[in-house]
């Protein structure tokens, strides 16, 4: 299996932290501060957030914004 782009797997760790707390794509936006489309795009790897937009993130989903960077260079490690 290839190793997942640093973007995928970001989407892949944002996806399953905002299913986690059963936000929706358009619910996490709104508490982030950002539009729906965004998240969308972050979830699908089509881009790449911001360090304010990391931390707006972390804070909407309560948890910390290390805990994604980690999550995600473990997931991108494989």
């Amino acid at each position: 299996m290839p190793t997942p782009t640093l973007q995928n797997a970001f989407g892949k760790v944002l996806r399953e932290y905002r299913l986690k707390t059963g936000y929706s794509q358009e619910g996490l936006a709104d508490a982030a501060g950002c539009d729906r489309t965004f998240i969308g795009m972050l979830e699908r790897g089509q881009r790449q957030p911001t360090l304010e937009t990391l931390f707006k993130l972390s804070q909407a989903l309560d948890v910390a914004a290390a805990t994604l960077v980690s999550r995600t260079a473990a997931e991108w490690k494989g």
